[in-house]
């Protein structure tokens, strides 16, 4: 009887345990994430909305000239999926903690490495990415601090911190042409392209395909290894003048390198060949 009991309070316990877990309740400032392309580039900002319950906001629930969280709870995080310029400053991709220093009329940015503060005083000075200074416009009032993110085109979007009567805003810009272009390029990949015209080479199978690939990885990138081979399937056409031009290519980029290339004296007493 003892074991049944024992193991009834156990299966209780677990259970108490198990909706626990589960079980919230409301938060006085209520968790709030938005979301915005612009571009391929993706902006998330996550944060805790504070009411204004007939207090007063701004310099004396958020004093003047001191850190403050921008917000309630943990702290403000924005992500941006790849690099950008904030107010005209780079910033790389990554989630960083929003800190501010308001003021009357001028506030400071803080774009900080850390994104677990949740208390102004264990704040890290020495984390921080970024600082920008922006100044504070009068807005409609509005009782939930909100982040908002607007005037979006496919380079650039304006991120806002709109609470009481105040906003404070920072331009975000990307440069989606430059990204389109190298996830293109990566999406290619030139080293597969190589390896598929070097098999091609050396089994001497279908030379014509392997011709194209090559040339199309050199498109994506010169190096070492593909120019090398470019050179030897010139070689092979009996394309002399060209064969020997991209051999000497290629032998300035493996020279240049730190560890030069296991085959790079090869390379030159086949090019020393073509030459006699």
């Amino acid at each position: 009887m003892k074991k049944i009991l024992l193991m009834l309070f156990i299966i209780t316990a677990m259970t108490f345990s198990v909706l626990a877990q589960g079980f919230k309740t409301p938060r006085p400032s209520p968790d709030a994430t938005v979301s915005q392309f612009v571009g391929i580039t993706k902006i998330t900002i996550d944060y805790s909305s504070p009411a204004v319950k007939e207090r007063k906001i701004w310099g004396e629930l958020v004093p003047f000239g001191q850190i403050w969280r921008t917000g309630a709870n943990e702290v403000t995080s924005i992500t941006f999926s790849d690099p950008v310029k904030v107010n005209g400053h780079e910033l790389p991709a990554g989630t960083y903690g929003i800190h501010t220093i308001p003021g009357e009329n001028e506030w400071e940015i803080i774009f900080s490495k850390d994104t677990k503060v949740d208390d102004p005083m264990t704040y890290d000075a020495s984390k921080d990415a970024l600082r920008i200074k922006v100044k504070p416009e009068q807005n409609p009032f509005t009782e939930r601090m909100v982040f908002t993110i607007t005037d979006v085109t496919d380079n650039s979007a304006n991120v806002n911190l709109i609470w009481e009567k105040l906003k404070v805003s920072f331009k975000v810009d990307v440069n989606t042409q430059d990204l389109v272009l190298q996830n293109a390029r990566n999406t290619v990949d030139w080293r597969t392209l190589t390896s598929a015209a070097n098999y091609c080479l050396q089994q001497n199978v279908n030379l014509d395909e392997g011709f194209n690939w090559i040339q199309a990885s050199t498109l994506i990138t010169q190096n070492y290894n593909n120019m090398s081979i470019l050179a030897q399937y010139y070689a092979k056409m009996n394309r002399k003048s060209e064969a020997i031009s991209t051999m000497e290519k290629a032998i300035d980029f493996g020279s240049r390198l730190k560890n030069p290339p296991f085959d790079l004296e090869n390379m030159k007493k086949l090019l020393a060949d073509w030459k006699k």
